[in-house]
Order: C-alpha cells, then structure tokens, then sequence
C-alpha cells in the first residue's frame, strides 16, 4: 500500500504542474475521498447487491405509486425482490 500511496503522489505532482483547471479539480475531489479509494483496493468487498435491491425498490415504489395502504406498496416491494421470507403479512 505504501507503494501505491507514494505513486498517487507522484501523480498528484505531475498534475498540479501541468496546472489545468479542470484537472485540479478532480485531483482536489481524489484527495478528499483518498483514504475510500485506497480501501476499494485493499479490501474486496462491493456494495453493488445493495444498490441493485434499492434500485429495483425504486422502480416498484413508482410502479405502486396510488397504493392507499402502505402495508400493501411494502409487501409488493417485498415481493419482487424476492424476500418472501421477512414476514410481511397483509391483514385485511
């Protein structure tokens, strides 16, 4: 990790020098969020399931969009993420 940090530097180096706007920019925006870049490459883990179930909650809740009863909108998200399991129970 050390040897990628010292790199990143480098970089960082080499674009301050070439002194274009836009890329300060981001280089600003890299050294904010360095430390959550350096562990996307240590660690091996994804939030990418996550963000498929909430987009596809997304989407339905648009699809559902006039349920009266929340209960009903919840179960039918429930339902086309495939988490029949959890106990959503509609009681009428």
């Amino acid at each position: 990790m050390p040897e990628i940090k010292r790199s990143l530097k480098a970089f960082y180096r080499k674009v301050e020098d070439a002194n274009i706007p836009a890329f300060l920019k981001a280089i600003r925006t890299l050294k904010n969020w360095q430390p959550e870049i350096l562990n996307s490459f240590a660690f091996n883990y994804s939030n990418g399931f996550l963000v498929g179930i909430n987009n596809k909650t997304k989407v339905t809740k648009r699809n559902a969009y006039g349920f009266r009863r929340f209960d009903h909108a919840r179960a039918k998200v429930l339902l086309n993420i495939k988490y029949k399991t959890i106990g959503t129970y509609l009681v009428g």
